[in-house]
């Protein structure tokens, strides 16, 4: 552990965090390497196909899939400030992070999380519209509207975050080092300062408030409407077809803000933590792998859009071998 040492006193800042992650599982590390490896292609790679099949498709520039192709386009963000870390750790067995990287991480793991909770916010009130006001849905839904709300869910992520990074950018850490976590999250981190926390808590705790909040009760609202109107709807058809357009973001919904509030909602205690990072893999591991999965398992338009890029494809390779 790096150690300096400050003029005209006793305590020391140290350099190093050590991130714990999963060395209790000494004897699994490479085991556990292999299958974290493969999530990572699966998940980088499925997020880039759909954002790149919305991009490339004229049937799908349509706002429901404009705002997939922003969520798909963040959780390959997403997961590229948490699992190449583990990756490394998991490898080399080095689980030293420096401050500064710690900050950094934790700053962009936060931008992101707080960016997608707007996005899934958006995405219901997209869905909200096209079911319960679908004679409105293109005048309040228009190309122009659905820019701004786009731009408005990353700048506020990374309004609140920021200021939360500069806070912890200016605390002090004497010691001990290690973090029993594989990411650099807010709590682990606060815990180490020797400095006097009660003035980032509290900021935290208002953005929060403000930042978080907000999107989770506008998503819960708009999806109490929906199921509503859903019931209201007399055929069995009519239904199942009006629940076939929300399904799969309902899904999304329920894993990211399930396992974020178990995580966030459990006692801070040692009993918890091997728990708490368990739970923590589901919305910032297998969260965004589930993204690509499910929209293309469960949606008729990228299912299609898909099967017309690989039978191309195919056309292509036989083209070629002619």
């Amino acid at each position: 552990m790096n150690i300096i040492y400050r003029k005209g006193g006793n305590q020391t800042s140290i350099t190093e965090f050590i991130l714990l992650g999963f060395s209790n599982l000494l004897e699994l590390q490479i085991l556990l390497f292999i299958p974290f490896l493969v999530i990572y292609i699966v998940t980088m790679a499925g997020n880039i196909l759909i954002t790149a099949l919305i991009v490339a498709d004229q049937h799908l520039h349509s706002p429901m899939y404009f705002f997939l192709g922003n969520l798909s386009c963040l959780e390959t963000c997403y997961t590229s400030t948490i699992l190449p870390r583990i990756l490394a750790s998991l490898l080399t067995g080095d689980r030293t992070i420096s401050v500064i990287g710690c900050i950094l991480q934790y700053y962009f793991f936060g931008c992101l999380a707080a960016s997608e909770c707007y996005l899934l916010a958006v995405m219901s009130y997209d869905r909200y519209l096209a079911i319960c006001k679908p004679l409105h849905y293109t005048v309040l839904m228009n190309g122009k509207i659905c820019l701004q709300l786009a731009a408005v869910s990353w700048m506020s992520g990374f309004m609140a975050t920021t200021i939360v990074a500069g806070l912890m950018s200016q605390l002090q850490f004497c010691g001990p080092n290690e973090i029993n976590h594989f990411l650099c999250d807010f709590t682990p981190v606060i815990k180490l300062s020797c400095s006097d926390t009660g003035l980032i808590i509290l900021v935290t705790f208002i953005l929060c408030s403000i930042f978080t909040l907000p999107p989770f009760l506008l998503t819960l609202t708009s999806y109490i409407c929906i199921i509503s109107t859903i019931l209201r709807i007399p055929s069995t058809t009519g239904r199942r077809k009006a629940f076939s357009t929300c399904s799969s973001h309902l899904i999304m919904v329920t894993m990211y803000y399930g396992t974020l509030f178990i995580v966030y909602m459990l006692p801070d205690t040692d009993t918890h933590q091997d728990l708490n990072k368990v739970f923590s893999l589901f919305y910032t591991v297998l969260t965004p792998l589930a993204n690509p999965l499910i929209y293309s398992l469960r949606n008729r338009d990228v299912k299609e859009t898909l099967g017309k890029v690989i039978r191309k494809c195919m056309m292509l390779t036989e083209y070629q071998k002619e």
